[in-house]
């Protein structure tokens, strides 16, 4: 099979398309044959090595975590998947995988994929989508009738983070660039801060901050709390995950697999009542370009980058 892989830790000129033998599915575990990719921050931070405490030295290394498809084979012992279904799900951050055309899953990271969703849509749901439902949900805890403030909610994961609060019934304050605040409210933010302008945030104000982009201050999350209330950070760092241990209203999150939480958020996004921005389609031949686009301007598109696998 196809894959997009590295053999060593480094910029985006280690990528190559590569071939690999086909993978066999562990216990637990199924094959599918990936129909679309969605690329993620933590790919190119995995593959410069960022992470490599985790993901280890052994090479090559494949690339990708996010993808749609149809099971091709299940390993023993899965029984709530079959062959044929459609899916989508996320690789092990160990393994990654998912810009090939087969990739290796665990059955708890993957859910099925309604009929109303497209496979793309669906590729850009799995590590933003539960990341976000998990953060808010289960993380902060988030009630009808309580405030949240989103700190970057026009990104991957503040997007979807909107979606999820204002449908449990909660009201939402929002950080994005200036000039996008029309943007931000059409989404279902309330009320739009933008720093740049106003450097005093409201104080007292919330039950959870969602710092989903990882720049906001301690000192200014904790003023903008109500007593009682939770920060949820998700861009972790040896620092943050050590405050997050200490007693205080402060956690380092990181999403967990959990096909329940997983499911939620496809069957949403079926529903309608969670959507995600695509900015850009590429093949797999073609991918290369675009990640090294993407890996330099970040936060300039506005949507996931898909690869269509035929």
């Amino acid at each position: 099979m196809k894959r997009l892989e590295y053999h060593r830790y480094g910029g985006p000129d280690v990528l190559a398309l590569g071939d690999a033998d086909t993978p066999t599915p562990g216990r637990g575990q199924v094959l599918v044959r990936v129909r679309a990719a969605a690329a993620n921050a933590m790919d190119w931070k995995i593959r410069r090595g960022e992470m490599r405490t985790m993901t280890g030295r052994r090479f090559p290394r494949s690339v990708g975590h996010d993808f749609a498809g149809i099971i091709e084979q299940v390993g023993e012992g899965v029984t709530r998947l079959e062959v044929g279904d459609e899916v989508l799900g996320a690789a092990r951050l160990r393994q990654a995988g998912a810009f090939a055309e087969l990739v290796i899953a665990d059955e708890q990271s993957v859910a099925h994929k309604p009929d109303a969703v497209s496979f793309a849509q669906a590729a850009t749901l799995p590590v933003i989508g539960l990341t976000a439902y998990q953060a808010v949900t289960k993380a902060g805890r988030l009630q009808p009738g309580q405030d949240i403030f989103i700190n970057g909610c026009l990104g991957g994961v503040g997007r979807v983070a909107v979606q999820v609060a204002t449908g449990a019934g909660a009201s939402v304050t929002g950080s994005c660039r200036s000039g996008s605040e029309a943007d931000a409210r059409q989404l279902g933010v309330d009320t739009v801060i933008a720093f740049d302008l106003d450097p005093v945030p409201p104080t007292g104000r919330f039950d959870v901050v969602f710092d989903t982009a990882g720049t906001l201050p301690f000192v200014t999350a904790r003023r903008m709390l109500k007593p009682g209330g939770r920060i949820i950070d998700i861009v972790p760092s040896a620092a943050k995950f050590a405050r997050s241990i200490l007693p205080g209203p402060y956690t380092a999150f990181m999403g967990r697999p959990d096909s329940n939480d997983l499911q939620h958020v496809a069957d949403a996004a079926g529903r309608g009542e969670i959507t995600t921005r695509i900015s850009r389609t590429v093949t797999l031949a073609d991918a290369i370009p675009a990640l090294i686009d993407l890996e330099n301007a970040p936060t300039s598109s506005g949507g996931k980058l898909v690869i269509i696998i035929d």
